[in-house]
């Protein structure tokens, strides 16, 4: 993990959510911080982003939020992060968190976590994002999505290989040890889609 210094993290707003995403969220930012790892993100000031951010901040690591204009307007922005970018839009912001983060984690989340993580999915699968990417399956949440994933690759709407673009942690010390474990030369070795 010495190469990872920065790692985005797509995560719900929403702060009605059962308290084990919140709990997990947070205890993902401390793994953050133990490892001396920044937490970047769309610095939401609530729900499961609100949390991680506490999580590694309260560990004494950095939370660095990446926010569009119109956000920041609207006063949806978490003013205790290390540091806030603001972007003109919502591409620029995901272009942005792509190029500064080192891997990927998604945790639980709506619409717009769902598009974040397909979207970061697709450019690795056409080979303009390298780095990896982990889907944090906090009480089997993503179950549904890997299953249609899984049914993509089987249907062949995506290669057999594309189904290693992701790889699946179930805990925040396992997205850790995961991480930990890729070799990223190897896992930016992907088969072009054509």
């Amino acid at each position: 993990m010495d190469n990872i210094k920065e790692i985005c993290v797509f995560a719900a707003s929403s702060s009605n959510v059962d308290e084990r995403y919140v709990d997990a969220a947070y205890r993902l930012g401390r793994e953050f911080a133990v490892a001396g790892i920044a937490c970047v993100n769309g610095a939401g000031r609530e729900g499961l982003m609100r949390a991680v951010s506490d999580g590694v901040l309260d560990g004494g690591g950095r939370a660095v939020g990446i926010i569009p204009r119109f956000m920041v307007d609207n006063g949806w922005q978490y003013d205790r992060l290390s540091e806030m970018v603001v972007t003109p839009d919502m591409h620029t912001r995901k272009q942005t968190m792509a190029q500064r983060a080192d891997a990927m984690v998604a945790l639980p989340g709506g619409c717009g976590t769902l598009e974040e993580l397909l979207e970061i999915i697709t450019w690795k699968q056409l080979g303009l994002f390298h780095k990896p990417i982990v889907i944090f399956n906090v009480a089997g949440f993503f179950d549904p999505l890997l299953a249609m994933l899984g049914k993509c690759v089987a249907e062949h709407f995506m290669k057999q290989s594309h189904g290693r673009l992701w790889h699946v942690a179930d805990t925040a010390s396992g997205v850790m040890e995961v991480l930990a474990s890729i070799d990223i030369a190897e896992d930016d070795k992907v088969e072009s889609k054509y």
